[in-house]
């Protein structure tokens, strides 16, 4: 199976950084896995992208020729001096707030670069342990199958267009913000010509990047914070009294507060009120927790989530 772009990318990059020389492209193309098999019009299109991204990551992918005689004959190195960080010391709040970093991404899609981090850290010494800050237990979820894209298209400043309330959009990402338990993406929808708040939850299918790398910058008179402010969607206009299991659904007990319920709760389950601004999202979100959270009240409320459950069962 071919590589991703991400490996074929750090293939490329770690065998520029090992070159003592300049290599040419016909060499890279045989000892980089994921270049093999492509034809030459592809390979040619597939490598100017890969060293695009290196460079706009902050690699310095140099340009150059081995021989004075023939100076035409291009290769290409990355220079070890100019790619290598200084030794970084941190100071033990240093470390402990980087393991309580670590802990927000614990559910989301990043989890796994977060464990390579953390990895990297120990390495060098450094033991970035949240658990001696005590009543310190931060969890941020990021369930939404868009958050990854979108957050390397953030990154990158990458243009995307996906569908949301069943209308195509083209947006500039400027930030992925977290509100009452839920993501959303503010940025310049290309489609509407204004600044625009997007959940994440409402994105339909994947979205795709359009353009390349670097294609736009945020605007200088922008206030990202104040902007947010004014795109926030409506305060809850209701609440919902629901049981949830144990230490699950943080973003619903993060919203909500313990309250006692007349009727009997499983085992294990304690009642939470939480506020909701719109009933179908409440619904949506309730239904992606599955059977750790149960809707006691109102009756009207946890008749929809069944029936929501019982269309997808059938």
């Amino acid at each position: 199976m071919a590589p991703r772009k991400s490996e074929r990318i750090m293939n490329l990059a770690i065998c520029l950084l090992m070159a003592r020389r300049f290599l040419d492209r016909n060499h890279i193309r045989e000892v980089v896995d994921g270049y093999a098999g492509l034809s030459d019009a592809a390979f040619e299109r597939t490598f100017e992208r890969d060293k695009d991204d290196l460079r706009a990551m902050g690699v310095p992918v140099e340009t150059g020729s081995n021989s004075t005689l023939f100076p035409d004959e291009v290769g290409y190195r990355i220079r070890r001096q100019d790619f290598e960080l200084p030794p970084i010391d941190f100071t033990a709040a240093e470390a402990t707030a980087l393991g309580l970093a670590s802990q927000v991404w614990g559910t989301a899609a990043l989890a796994e670069r977060t464990v390579s981090a953390l990895a990297k850290l120990r390495a060098a010494g450094i033991d970035p342990d949240a658990s001696r800050v005590p009543g310190s237990s931060p969890s941020i979820g990021a369930k939404e199958p868009a958050f990854e894209m979108l957050w390397q298209a953030t990154m990158t400043r990458t243009a995307v267009a996906f569908e949301y309330r069943d209308m195509h959009r083209e947006v500039e990402p400027w930030v992925l913000t977290y509100r009452r338990g839920s993501w959303y993406l503010v940025g310049l929808d290309r489609t509407r010509g204004a600044p625009r708040m997007f959940k994440l939850a409402r994105i339909s299918g994947e979205p795709q990047t359009i353009g390349k790398p670097g294609d736009y910058r945020l605007p200088e008179s922008v206030d990202l914070a104040e902007l947010t402010r004014s795109l926030e969607p409506a305060p809850a206009a209701a609440d919902a009294v629901v049981a949830i299991r144990g230490d699950a659904a943080p973003d619903l007990r993060r919203r909500g507060v313990r309250t006692e319920h007349y009727a009997p709760l499983p085992p294990g389950f304690a009642a939470w009120r939480v506020p909701y601004a719109r009933e179908r999202d409440f619904v949506s979100e309730v239904c992606g927790l599955g059977a750790a959270v149960l809707v006691l009240e109102p009756s009207a409320l946890r008749r929809r989530v069944i029936d929501r459950l019982e269309r997808v069962a059938r």
